[in-house]
């Protein structure tokens, strides 16, 4: 390892984030999967943010086995099923449109993780067909629909947290484009990106024109379009400002759904993630440290606690909390250019120049 595992002072050292991430290593599979829990299932989006965690600890081989599935099982169309059994089989081949594009987030922070040039170029192919999946998924308003079924038909329904998802991914595609000097693809992505941001926006601000699902019960529909990087500056400080009262809870974590008793760390560390964008590090850093109760002695975590009787629940230690948690603290520390993966526009300088593919 090159570099030092970030830690966050006072709430979790370098080793105990080491132990998280070989927590996460311990449940991938041989095929390089990671599934959500020992003998769990594995869908493409928690797979990468699993990924992501690894690089971070350093861990880097089983990140790169973990891509390799990820090229291994793409189909031609670009997408994943949206979930996989124990024997790697798909469960259900439904392609969602948010687990095809994070695929381009986790190809960036890997490469600016140290994963090479030569990562890039292997990897490239399966990004522009993930991508262009996504795509092929445009609504006439810029919203982009979540799902093409088993059959091929498309779901025009926008989900506002998916969306937001697609959003930062289509921000990392146009820097690996640029990288690969695919400048009419960076192009192309770019106008999807901007589109798709101009409607989060006027959703935030008027959720009446009915652009997105209404999913307001869920605490990931309230921060997302700023950990997405759809909503900057003042318009992400006022909405991380209201219904604050609605999901935080003071020393626990936040809420999933805002009208039952149940914390969740993969959320809190997502808000976290959301005030890092902003350079807003104090919330960030209080809300980690507020679901350090859901720490497992192995540096594993449990997904959530019911506050009402303190039950853990589901009865389940998920990989991509522990995931979550990391992220979230190598955000805080931002020693590294993977630390800014969730603001991909101040990664320009990063990326440096073309590379010959």
């Amino acid at each position: 390892m090159s570099e030092a595992i970030p830690e966050l002072v006072g709430v979790l050292s370098g080793a105990q984030v080491l132990a998280t991430a070989r927590s996460i290593a311990q449940v991938q599979r041989r095929d390089g999967s990671v599934p959500w829990e020992s003998g769990g299932q594995v869908d493409a989006w928690d797979h990468v943010e699993c990924l992501m965690a690894l690089d971070v600890a350093g861990l880097r081989d089983q990140a790169r086995a973990g891509y390799e599935w990820l090229r291994r099982e793409q189909r031609p169309d670009g997408s994943w099923g949206a979930r996989y059994g124990l024997d790697g089989s798909v469960v259900d081949a439904t392609g969602e449109s948010n687990h095809a594009a994070y695929v381009a987030v986790g190809v960036l922070h890997h490469w600016l993780s140290g994963g090479g040039d030569d990562f890039l170029v292997r990897m490239w192919p399966v990004v522009r067909r993930a991508l262009g999946y996504v795509l092929g998924l445009v609504n006439s308003d810029g919203t982009i629909g979540w799902a093409r079924s088993p059959s091929g038909s498309a779901d025009p329904t926008a989900l506002l947290t998916g969306c937001s998802s697609v959003h930062q991914a289509l921000r990392c595609g146009v820097l690996l484009a640029g990288r690969l000097g695919r400048d009419s693809v960076a192009a192309e992505w770019e106008v999807a990106a901007d589109r798709l941001r101009s409607a989060i926006f006027r959703h935030c601000a008027d959720p009446s024109e009915g652009l997105f699902a209404d999913r307001g019960r869920f605490s990931m529909d309230w921060y997302y379009p700023v950990l997405g990087g759809a909503l900057l500056s003042e318009d992400a400080l006022s909405r991380l400002g209201t219904q604050r009262e609605l999901f935080v809870v003071p020393n626990s974590g936040i809420r999933c759904v805002a009208d039952q008793p149940w914390v969740t760390g993969a959320e809190t560390c997502e808000l976290a993630l959301a005030h890092t964008v902003l350079a807003d590090p104090d919330p960030a850093a209080e809300l980690v440290e507020a679901m350090q109760h859901l720490r497992h002695e192995d540096g594993s975590y449990w997904t959530g606690m019911v506050l009402t009787d303190g039950v853990r629940w589901p009865v389940e230690r998920s990989a991509w909390t522990g995931a979550a948690v990391i992220l979230a603290v190598d955000a805080l520390s931002g020693q590294e250019a993977r630390s800014r993966i969730f603001r991909p526009w101040e990664l320009e300088d990063e990326i440096g120049s073309q590379i010959a593919s």
